[in-house]
């Protein structure tokens, strides 16, 4: 990945072990893997010949890029795409950035719901969930799942969506008590799809 540092982000990565991040949109500092859970435990940093870039190296907690993949590289530029410089400057993801996003979001959601049942944070209501035991996660389970089909029931799309939603999200809480993750789901319906 490529991300801005200055002088203090330097500081923060050096003192912390992971890797910190400036945001020039934003105007904030940022730790990689936050939110995502997705973190860089700093291995080793060099600087080029100029020193004004550096290359870190790390053992990273997940994927590089916020959709999902192990990188942001992982688009090729074949020599027919057309580049124009308002998609570049403004970073707007492409179409297959967007579907490579929305594929690996049960993934990235898998993964903080990991976080949160390792890290129990105050105030977490994944955390409370993983306190409360497999019963009250399996009940929530049969609650959300009524809902979605009451939802159906009514033909009322949005209600359908949200209870959907719902559903995966408390069944993703489930799967992760049970160290299952989504690619096992992933794989054995590829398995059906064939």
């Amino acid at each position: 990945m490529v991300a801005y540092m200055n002088l203090d982000t330097l500081r923060m990565t050096r003192k912390t072990g992971y890797a910190h991040f400036y945001s020039r949109s934003r105007k904030e500092v940022w730790k990689k893997g936050e939110t995502s859970g997705n973190t860089q435990k700093v291995k080793k940093i060099y600087y080029d010949c100029d020193a004004d870039c550096l290359m870190i190296t790390v053992d990273p907690a997940g994927p590089a890029c916020h959709t999902g993949q192990e990188s942001c590289f992982y688009r090729e530029l074949s020599p027919n795409d057309k580049v124009t410089n308002n998609a570049a400057a403004s970073g707007a993801p492409s179409e297959a950035g967007k579907r490579a996003a929305d594929e690996n979001i049960l993934s990235r959601i898998y993964r903080v719901i990991r976080q949160r049942k390792a890290e129990k944070p105050k105030g977490s209501y994944v955390a409370s969930l993983f306190d409360k035991g497999e019963s009250a996660i399996l009940k929530k389970i049969g609650e959300e799942g009524t809902e979605f089909v009451i939802g159906c029931k009514n033909g009322d799309r949005d209600e359908i969506v949200y209870e959907a939603a719902d559903l995966w999200f408390h069944t993703l809480v489930a799967m992760a008590l049970h160290d299952v993750p989504p690619e096992k789901v992933f794989e054995e319906l590829r398995k059906r799809f064939k």
